[in-house]
């Protein structure tokens, strides 16, 4: 194939998975008024999953602090379009995350056929783990970070005289930039294992700067959590496991990378 005819096949893969986007979008859009209520709008409701869970484990655990307080929030709209847009918003983000593996099936799709047998191998169900590792991060941002950091912030005040009424688009653009970021975040473990396959990465590297890894993402969990020891390594502990299983992977990679090298060499 030539330049324009890979271009045009790219051309039909992008509108396939626009269109799958789109299918979800508007199957959203059905429902989108109950959809924003209960799933956007949920961790400020004070009956949310999540806080009844904390705080089961609090009691557990005999630690108060896991039992979040209640929630007072009121949002506002400025905008005269500005409810109609959000729900073509919201459609639109939760179509592209209910499209994800097709969208990434439609660019395997693309990429496969440039590969040779070995590195098709090589990525054999990359798919299914990528779909896989982006839900695991959606759910882990909406069950876990969104519920602690909407309480905090929601609940934050320099002073009694001031109230937080906050607008619309800017509560929806905190909830979907966290799920969408860690959503990719969690492909780390991917991006690990093709850097060291092609040697870009090593093991050896990541443990060496596994003690800047581990400050900055503390870090991170403190900045996005009650000001609290234990919220603080309820975030932490994941993502360090993360950084971890991405070290493991890195070392498997390049081991077999090596191998697979010293073979040809003895060839």
């Amino acid at each position: 194939m030539n330049f324009l005819d890979h271009v045009e096949d790219l051309r039909w893969h992008i509108i396939r998975s626009a269109f799958a986007i789109l299918i979800g979008a508007i199957l959203v859009f059905i429902k989108v008024e109950w959809i924003f209520e209960h799933i956007i709008l949920g961790p400020t409701h004070n009956d949310f999953v999540s806080y009844k869970w904390f705080c089961a484990l609090g009691r557990a655990v005999h630690y108060d602090a896991f039992c979040l307080g209640d929630i007072k929030m009121s949002f506002q709209n400025t905008a005269v379009t500005g409810q109609f847009m959000m729900s073509l918003s919201v459609s639109l983000m939760l179509g592209f995350i209910v499209a994800f593996p097709y969208v990434l099936w439609e660019l395997w799709r693309f990429i496969k056929p440039a590969l040779r047998a070995s590195e098709i191998r090589m990525a054999r169900g990359i798919v299914f783990w990528c779909s896989l590792l982006f839900f695991t991060g959606v759910l882990f941002a909406y069950f876990i970070l969104a519920p602690y950091t909407i309480n905090f912030f929601g609940n934050y005040r320099l002073s009694p005289n001031v109230q937080n009424i906050i607008t619309l688009d800017n509560y929806y653009d905190t909830m979907s930039n966290m799920i969408l970021a860690l959503g990719i975040v969690f492909e780390l473990p991917i991006l690990v294992y093709f850097l060291s396959r092609i040697g870009i990465l090593t093991p050896e590297f990541l443990r060496e700067k596994r003690r800047y890894a581990f400050v900055i993402l503390f870090i991170l969990a403190e900045i996005i959590t009650p000001p609290d020891l234990f919220s603080c390594l309820l975030v932490f502990i994941p993502l360090y496991i993360l950084f971890e299983i991405s070290v493991n992977i890195s070392g498997r990679a390049v081991a077999a990378r090596r191998k697979k090298e010293a073979l040809k060499d003895r060839e």
